[in-house]
């Protein structure tokens, strides 16, 4: 382990100016180098929008030496099968990662290998088997059962009640390093490490220069001069996005990022929307015909809701100021409406949105996005961003 610790060190030391891209935006995992290192596991943090494994190895001079790798978030580590009681304290592991370029003692984890020889890639989907130990499964877990599902209410409306996700996107690199993300049905179409054709954008509209020096744009529109000035004063720090201190970032970008489980409940006068990311909850006011004059702001809006046909159209307002997509800031004029329509032949349920917003928008922004029946329970989310701690100092000063 000493050794390992060491090779840390200088692999840190040698790391270029260059900061490696993480799952979630700029990251300090340096992810072409590859370490090993080996020790007792100590702790299992199963938390958004990162999950971590700690584990500690004491010298021949009786020194502890503490290390954490972080792993994916706990919405996509649950759906692909992974549970707390798969790890067992105090069993010596066996760990291949990418280190940090500023944290000696933190990681990204590749792989652990237990003490009865079971092995996790940081990608893979894992079921229970004998004697303590995981069974891959290559491709989705399960598939829900939406047989007996009524495709309509009684009062006539389509049935979007129930559990949704979107279909999960894994590292054709079960390591998480070398490889393409790709949708999970799709990964026993590449051997591990092979490179799958790029995918398109659609269905996810992110913010950009439409060319090497052309304008931001984002769902298909410029970002106006004062949109443009905001997203580059909030590009300068870090602080100034929300998922650090565990907020959402919009009802656009929560609904599908990291691929949280959604839930969707009808009722007589209203539909409640519950986000499996950051939870946040959402009342679509069925019975109201426009939004009231007084709206206190907030990060998922004031909703009305009507159904034209078999869709259901949701207008929502009373934003208070944030970002709508990562670097695309919003003002308190935002403006979404949503269309959401279920495809009972493929029971996919769609949304199609538009936002519009006079301060940083120049026209209307569009995209589109589906969820389908989740594998697993929409479960309330639990937070703790250690993304920026620095595990070197605070790890190696607990007792």
């Amino acid at each position: 382990m000493r050794s390992s610790y060491r090779s840390i060190l200088c692999v840190a030391a040698l790391l270029v100016p260059q900061v490696a891209l993480g799952h979630h935006g700029p990251g300090s995992f340096e992810l072409a180098k590859t370490i090993e290192l080996s020790g007792k596991l100590t702790r299992i943090d199963l938390v958004n929008p990162h999950s971590w494994l700690y584990f500690e190895n004491t010298g021949s001079d009786g020194k502890v030496s503490r290390f954490r790798c972080e792993m994916r978030s706990v919405h996509v580590l649950r759906r692909s099968g992974w549970s707390a009681d798969m790890f067992r304290l105090g069993q010596p592991i066996k760990i291949t990662a990418s280190p940090d370029r500023k944290d000696p003692n933190s990681c990204y984890l590749q792989t652990i290998i237990f003490e009865n020889g079971t092995r996790m890639d940081r990608y893979g989907q894992y079921v229970k088997a004998d004697a303590g130990a995981v069974k891959e499964i290559r491709g989705p877990l399960a598939a829900p059962d939406t047989s007996k599902r009524p495709l309509r209410r009684s009062t006539g409306e389509p049935n979007i009640s129930g559990d949704w996700a979107a279909e999960q996107t894994v590292n054709a690199d079960p390591r998480g390093v070398g490889g393409r993300m790709m949708p999970l049905s799709r990964i026993n179409e590449y051997k591990p490490g092979e490179q799958p054709a790029a995918r398109g954008a659609a269905g996810r509209a992110g913010a950009g220069r439409g060319a090497a020096t052309g304008p931001r744009l984002f769902g298909g529109t410029e970002l106006t001069e004062a949109g443009n000035q905001k997203a580059d004063a909030d590009r300068a720090s870090l602080a100034n996005g929300p998922r650090p201190t565990c907020q959402p970032t919009s009802i656009i970008f929560d609904w599908t990022f990291d691929g949280p489980v959604n839930r969707i409940t009808q009722n007589k006068d209203s539909i409640v929307i519950q986000y499996g990311q950051f939870n946040v909850k959402r009342t679509v006011f069925m019975s109201l015909k426009a939004h009231p004059a007084s709206i206190k702001p907030s990060r998922a809006g004031h909703s009305i809701g009507r159904w034209e046909g078999d869709t259901l159209v949701v207008d929502t307002v009373g934003f208070e100021p944030g970002s709508i997509n990562r670097g695309v800031p919003h003002s308190d004029k935002l403006h979404i409406v949503e269309r959401f329509a279920l495809d009972s032949q493929a029971m996919r349920l769609t949304r199609a949105w538009e936002a519009d917003d006079v301060q940083y928008l120049k026209g209307t922004a569009k995209g589109q996005d589906a969820v389908y029946p989740a594998e697993t329970k929409y479960t309330e989310d639990r937070c703790n961003d250690l993304t920026t701690l620095d595990y070197s100092k605070v790890g190696q000063a607990k007792k």
